[in-house]
């Protein structure tokens, strides 16, 4: 597709915070209440899904249904809506439903839109505390309840005083753990269970490194997005894109990415 016009970006900005504001309204109406249960979508461990995951979701597509009607849609959800104008929204509507069930305040509502190159815009937004990471089209900011602040990632510093998260300690296969435990003997702090909001600490300035296992591209697509134009670098664990999920390494800088990944790949 054409390279999009000034006023097309601003359009594509203004719709995924559209779809910000309402799913912030969908997942709050639900989180801390009386009563909330899961469905489980497998059988082989805990994966939930919640009437706020599916509210979010509807709600997100019905504006898109309005406003932007030629444009695909990727869901955890609901799935693929195809389109045609080259452009597909990718939406999580609830990242982290573990987190979201226990009343934790560190699930997040993942929204970007992408091109055939990847993604180009994206938002992560965390409702109950107010926070919106947003990065591309020039972009790279957070709003919350300090204000709004340019998001600029760490510069370098030695892997032994970098800060590390994943999601669970269990990291992917056997050999997935065994190649993280290699580089948490070698990082400074390792912290766990905060799903998308450590991407969105990377991009603030917090932490130096995300790495994890068996994601989707809903799980990662926003992230990238955010990361990349706050100065960082998300890739596969051998450094290639990872647009579609996988294996993630998120790094504040080249140099510590450069030396997460000769860790991870022994």
């Amino acid at each position: 597709m054409s390279p999009l016009s000034p006023s097309e970006r601003a359009a594509l900005i203004a719709t995924a915070h559209a779809l910000a504001d309402a799913a912030r309204v969908a997942t709050l109406e639900h989180f801390r209440t009386d009563g909330l249960s899961a469905d489980n979508k497998v059988t082989t461990h805990f994966d939930p899904v919640t009437i706020a995951d599916r509210a979010s979701e509807e709600r997100m597509r019905e504006i898109l249904a309005a406003r932007r009607p030629d444009d695909a849609i990727l869901g955890e959800e609901f799935g693929v809506t195809p389109g045609t104008s080259g452009l597909t929204w990718v939406l999580d509507p609830i990242d982290g439903t573990r987190s979201y069930l226990s009343g934790t305040p560190t699930w997040g509502v993942l929204i970007s839109v992408a091109d055939a190159s990847g993604p180009v815009f994206g938002l992560i937004d965390q409702p109950y505390i107010g926070e919106r990471f947003c990065g591309g089209f020039g972009v790279a900011e957070m709003t919350g309840p300090m204000g709004t602040r340019p998001l600029r990632t760490r510069k370098a510093r030695p892997l032994d005083e970098a800060i590390l998260f994943t999601t669970f300690p269990e990291v992917g296969t056997a050999a997935d753990g065994a190649a993280f435990n290699r580089l948490k003997a070698r990082a400074k702090l390792t912290r766990y269970g905060i799903d998308c909001y450590a991407y969105a600490l990377i991009a603030a300035g917090q932490i130096d490194l995300v790495v994890e296992a068996g994601l989707q591209a809903y799980d990662v697509q926003a992230p990238i997005a955010v990361i990349e134009a706050a100065g960082g670098i998300v890739t596969d664990w051998q450094g290639r894109p990872v647009h579609q999920g996988g294996r993630v390494l998120a790094a504040a800088n080249a140099e510590l990415h450069a030396a997460a990944m000769e860790i991870l790949n022994g």
